[in-house]
């Protein structure tokens, strides 16, 4: 996208600039559009789960800017061939059924051939202008807080292998097919501004993309970090392109002012799929949000901008 010009329409409150999750496009001074797409390969051996996964993911971007997820068309590339017709209705069938729960409805969609399955929707959602959740709405003194645990690329990658135990994948795929609905509702209910989820980029990545919008550094407290089963001892030695990609580019974005061991500072970069809200929460109002969100865990906390967007500390 770094070829794009910048938008000059004043009704684009949010686009492409920001590396927010979603863009945002007003209509009134109440209402504004909240459009995303979001698609990509297998993580789970099960169709139906899958479906529903890559559902999860499409819709947690319009979550994380706080919006309520309308419409979606499904974006599919299945293969010719040694693809059986059930795989691909289990998948359609899972991503389905989590839109229903969502309360977003499927308009219809379009499908390739393609020799590597791929699989996902263009979301369209509404958010009051006033109440936008973006990469820039950090302050100093906000508590840091992920609502889910990381780890889901590691054991993608160790199931791959064939190598992953099966209640680290059963966990792993609850996580991921878990809307984040609920965790962006007590966000914009107790003061948040800024927010983001956690995929591709891992939260390394991603919690350097609020640092920099927001012109802060995140202190990040890597022992109090959520952790999905199995996931510090995958680590070492399941490690995706994506993860080692990450690393390559946000590594030296991070500062260490304590002793990280390898494991879990390969899972400070993990790419997630379907990941938790990265919030910044008003301190104010961290014990509610707890409260409410009692799998969230408080990981750190903004501070005014130093050398880095991100400082690993006790």
């Amino acid at each position: 996208m770094g070829g794009l010009t910048a938008n000059e329409d004043p009704r684009v409150l949010v686009d492409h600039a920001t590396g927010d999750d979603a863009g945002v496009f007003r209509l009134d001074p109440r209402t504004a559009l909240v459009q995303t797409v979001d698609f990509f390969t297998p993580v789970v051996d099960d169709p139906e789960a899958f479906g529903a996964i890559a559902a999860a993911n499409a819709l947690s971007d319009v979550y994380a800017m706080g919006g309520r997820p309308l419409t979606a068309l499904a974006i599919a590339a299945f293969p010719e061939s040694d693809f059986p017709l059930e795989w691909a209705a289990a998948i359609v069938r899972g991503g389905a059924a989590k839109l229903r729960e969502a309360g977003c409805v499927l308009l219809g969609g379009h499908t390739v051939r393609d020799p590597e399955i791929k699989f996902g929707y263009a979301v369209t959602g509404l958010v009051d202008p006033e109440r936008i959740l973006t990469n820039a709405g950090g302050r100093p003194g906000d508590v840091v807080v992920l609502t889910k645990p990381l780890g889901t690329g590691v054991i993608a990658t160790a199931l791959k292998a064939g190598r992953a135990p099966e209640a680290a994948v059963a966990a792993s795929t609850r996580s991921m097919a878990t809307l984040n609905r609920e965790a962006a509702e007590s966000a914009l209910r107790h003061g948040v501004r800024a927010a983001t989820d956690v995929t591709g980029f891992g939260l390394a990545g991603h919690a350097s993309n609020v640092a920099r919008e927001s012109r802060l550094t995140l202190e990040i407290r890597p022992a109090d970090l959520p952790l999905l089963e199995a996931a510090r001892e995958l680590a070492p030695g399941f490690q995706a392109g994506g993860l080692k990609a990450n690393r390559r580019q946000f590594e030296p974005q991070v500062e260490s002012r304590t002793a990280v061991d390898e494991a879990l500072r390969v899972l400070i970069y993990d790419p997630q799929t379907s990941g938790g809200l990265l919030l910044l929460v008003p301190p104010e109002n961290l014990a509610a949000l707890l409260a409410e969100r009692p799998e969230a865990r408080a990981i750190g906390r903004a501070v005014p901008a130093g050398p880095r967007p991100i400082a690993l500390v006790d």
